[in-house]
């Protein structure tokens, strides 16, 4: 978390939100403080969480935005953690952190259920999660955004990750960017393929019932881009797992969850196929976001071998903590693997069509 942001927040800030949203001192953890500081609280029975985040990071018109279609899905019928009104009706209520900044505090239904890798997948479990992506895709295609609120795009400032945080020493990596961008940018635009999505809706950021229905939450990162980056980032994070899930490699275990995956997310979505052969490019795309982000948070330059030895020199690390063993495991021989520009997943995707 940006430390200006740590060095704002304190007790006054919590218990002023605890106060709008009718949370009682005994009925509040903490569970992370990652972008946001995020809290469960309980009330007449029931599972909430409060995310407080700042001004700095997002105004209150871009989290209006995200609020109001995380809640035009649920009306739709999408199973989506909704948002819920303060005391005073509000979806955002607005903290002064006496510094000329802002607390944003928002509060939503917690998910039932589980982590998906507790409850176990299985290849019906894998439909949901396509069908579940696929109605949200369809509800998008006639979503109207409030003008003030609109989310950026795919490709704005803010989420420019790569320009922001991966050092200049990386030229390769850089220039296999500019490459990847004047491709990506060549793409059409139409409402059919092209809309507000989640952009990480990860195993990170949903929950799984015992019956195997999804309910996605976190949709922080929300923007326009296209249907097939949602997929892609989808399978991006789910086939790091290929392993544990039982497959001898990620390229099997594609073949295996994009035919269920697809399966389900065509019961609720017809995008062209023609669009499954643009799967590599915005896997890469996110391949590299996310080479950027490890640079940002760990902050460790002349960067030669990403293994867990050298995260151990980290300042803050874990070696318990499940978070840093999959970054670890991601940089894994990343570098040259992005020098060399090879794909992330060696898949023939059209071969899907």
């Amino acid at each position: 978390m940006d430390q200006q942001i740590i060095d704002r927040y304190n007790d006054t800030i919590l218990h002023e939100a605890m106060r709008r949203y009718g949370i009682a001192r005994d009925a509040i953890h903490l569970l992370d403080s990652f972008e946001s500081i995020i809290y469960e609280f309980e009330r007449e029975g029931q599972g909430f969480i409060l995310r407080i985040g700042h001004s700095f990071r997002k105004s209150e018109a871009l989290i209006q935005g995200e609020l109001d279609w995380i809640n035009y899905l649920a009306r739709g019928g999408v199973s989506v953690a909704r948002a819920i009104p303060s005391e005073n009706g509000k979806l955002v209520e607005v903290i002064d952190d006496a510094q000329g900044g802002q607390f944003l505090a928002t509060a939503f239904i917690k998910a039932k259920g589980q982590q998906p890798w507790v409850a176990g997948w299985t290849s019906t479990r894998y439909e949901n999660y396509g069908r579940l992506l696929g109605k949200m895709h369809a509800l998008t295609v006639d979503y109207q955004p409030v003008p003030a609120w609109r989310r950026p795009e795919w490709n704005d400032v803010s989420l420019n990750f790569i320009e922001l945080y991966l050092p200049k020493a990386e030229v390769r990596a850089h220039q296999n960017y500019l490459s990847l961008l004047e491709h990506i940018h060549a793409l059409p635009k139409d409402k059919t393929s092209y809309g507000l999505v989640h952009q990480d809706a990860h195993q990170n950021n949903f929950f799984m019932d015992a019956d195997g229905a999804l309910t996605l939450f976190d949709f922080d990162d929300c923007a326009y881009s296209w249907f097939i980056n949602d997929i892609a980032i989808v399978l991006f994070y789910i086939s790091m797992d290929a392993e544990e899930l039982g497959f001898k490699d990620s390229a099997s275990f594609t073949h295996e969850f994009m035919t269920h995956f697809l399966r389900g997310y065509r019961q609720a979505y017809s995008l062209s196929p023609a669009w499954l052969k643009e799967i590599p490019a915005f896997l890469k795309l996110r391949e590299l976001e996310l080479y950027a982000v490890v640079h940002r948070d760990f902050q460790i330059d002349g960067v030669e071998h990403w293994v867990l030895e050298r995260f151990k020199q980290t300042p803050g690390f874990d070696i318990n903590s499940d978070g840093h063993m999959w970054i670890a495991n991601f940089m894994r021989n990343r570098k040259p693997r992005i020098e060399q520009n090879l794909p992330f997943i060696e898949y023939d995707f059209e071969a899907l069509i």
